[in-house]
C-alpha cells in the first residue's frame, strides 16, 4: 500500500495532507525518513508520524458533540444531518452514528464503522448506561424519582426502571439527571410526560464509559483514545445482570 494512502486510512487527514506530511520529513518507515508518498508499506512496517506510531486504522471510533437542529441520520434530502459535521474521509469509510439522538437533543454521539461493536452496544441484552441532563416544566419531586425507579407504564410498553437525580426544583422549571439503558423512541421525554412534565431541553453527557469533554464544542468531533475504545468494548461484552429496582435501561430522548 502507498504510504500516503496508509496515513489517510484513519480519516484524520486527507491523502493530499498525508503527502505534505511525508514530503516535510515528518514520517519514518522502519526507522528511515520517508519523503515519497508512493513509498510502499506493509502490515509489518513500523510507521511513525512525528515520532508517534501509526497503525492501519481500518476501524474508526469518534465522539461528536451533536448540536440541536441536526438529524441523527446517514442522509436526508431536506435537513442537515450529523454526517454533514464530519469530513468526507470518514463518510467514505462508513463511520456512522451508534443509536440516535432526537433533532432537538444535544450531546455525546458515538460514531464508528465497527459494526460488531455498535451491534453489541445497542443490543437489548447489553444496552449501556447513558446519562442525560433534562430541563423540564414544573416541580420535580421525590415521587418522580420513585416513579422512574419503579418503571413507568407508557401507551405501548412499560419503561424499565431508570435513575432520576433532581439537580434543581422550581414551581415553573426543574432540572434533573436521568440515567437510562433502554432504547425506545422518545423514551426520556415520554417518561417525563408520564409524570406530568414536558422536556424543554435534553443533553446527553455520557454513553457507557464515555464522557463528553467540556472543551469539545457543539458541532465538533474527536477520535476516541485507545483506552476509551477498550472501555467501550469491555462495556459491550458484559451481559446485563438482573437489576435492582433502582437500576434500569433506556437510550434516547
Amino acid at each position: 500500500m502507498r504510504l500516503d494512502k496508509y496515513l489517510s486510512l484513519s480519516g484524520e487527514r486527507s491523502r493530499s495532507e498525508a503527502g505534505k506530511l511525508i514530503r516535510s520529513g515528518a514520517v519514518r518507515v522502519d526507522g528511515q525518513v520517508a519523503l515519497r508518498p508512493e513509498t510502499q508499506v506493509t502490515e509489518a512496517s513500523q510507521v511513525l508520524l512525528a515520532g508517534q506510531p501509526i497503525g492501519d486504522s481500518s476501524k474508526q471510533y469518534y465522539m461528536l458533540h451533536k448540536p440541536a437542529g441536526v438529524l441523527t441520520a446517514a442522509r436526508d434530502s431536506r435537513a442537515r444531518t450529523v454526517m454533514d459535521l464530519v469530513p468526507e474521509n470518514l463518510r467514505k469509510r462508513k463511520v456512522l452514528p451508534v443509536g440516535r439522538l432526537d433533532k432537538d437533543t444535544t450531546g455525546l454521539l458515538l460514531m464508528t464503522n465497527d459494526g460488531e461493536l455498535a451491534h453489541f452496544l445497542l443490543s437489548p441484552n447489553r444496552h449501556v448506561w447513558k446519562q442525560y441532563r433534562a430541563t423540564v416544566t414544573g416541580l420535580l419531586t421525590e415521587a418522580d424519582v420513585q416513579a422512574f425507579a419503579d418503571g413507568l407504564q407508557l401507551s405501548d410498553f412499560i419503561a424499565k426502571p431508570a435513575r432520576l437525580t433532581i439537580l434543581s426544583a422550581g414551581q415553573e422549571e426543574s432540572v434533573g439527571l436521568v440515567e437510562v439503558r433502554e432504547g425506545k423512541f422518545h423514551q426520556v421525554k415520554r417518561m417525563f410526560a408520564a409524570t406530568g412534565h414536558e422536556v424543554t431541553a435534553l443533553h446527553r453527557a455520557t454513553f457507557g464509559p464515555l464522557n463528553l469533554p467540556q472543551e469539545l464544542p457543539e458541532g465538533q468531533y474527536r477520535a476516541l483514545t485507545v483506552a476509551e475504545v477498550e472501555a467501550l468494548r469491555q462495556s459491550a461484552a458484559v451481559r446485563i445482570r438482573e437489576e435492582s429496582p433502582h437500576r434500569g435501561e433506556m437510550n434516547d430522548g
